[in-house]
């Protein structure tokens, strides 16, 4: 698996779990959480305010995961206020996995660690005015799976 995040202004490590490691709380915590955003978080907001989202996958929501922001005083979207089954609203699937996929996937690759390079490559080719827009259009994306009444967006 591999996870990334962005926001306005930066994007995060692309952080590869390693072959065989089940994704659950503890591990999304520690591999995610504690080893980039964390870390993340400090360096680029300071003591600036910013929110965290995530979508619904059962590591984020979590009651051990959802403790975990406020523990370490990271404002986040919680399970509670974030819709089910919403990949309409998360900038990473409705702006980046897809691009990523497609350049990746446009050649074979030969191992595994290849394939890692590929990625990290083609994730620093993605211009960062991509990813503002991708963050900027949430409020607009928000509005409109509300007024479908949380149906599916075509957008």
């Amino acid at each position: 698996m591999v996870w990334g995040g962005i926001f306005a202004d930066s994007r995060t490590n692309l952080i590869f779990v390693p072959s065989g490691v089940k994704i659950n709380s503890k591990t999304y915590r520690e591999l995610i959480l504690d080893a980039e955003v964390k870390g993340f978080g400090c360096k680029n907001f300071g003591n600036t305010s910013w929110t965290f989202q995530q979508d619904g996958a059962p590591a984020h929501t979590a009651n051990a995961t959802q403790q975990w922001f406020p523990d370490q005083k990271i404002d986040f979207i919680s399970k509670e206020e974030w819709p089910p089954s919403s990949p309409d609203l998360n900038p990473m699937d409705y702006s980046v996995w897809s691009i990523l996929e497609q350049k990746v996937c446009a050649s074979s690759h030969a191992n595994i660690s290849s394939l890692k390079a590929c990625l990290q490559q083609e994730w620093l080719k993605i211009p960062q005015d991509h990813f503002r827009r991708a963050v900027y259009q949430f409020r607009t994306r928000l509005q409109a799976v509300v007024s479908k009444k949380g149906g599916y967006i075509e957008q």
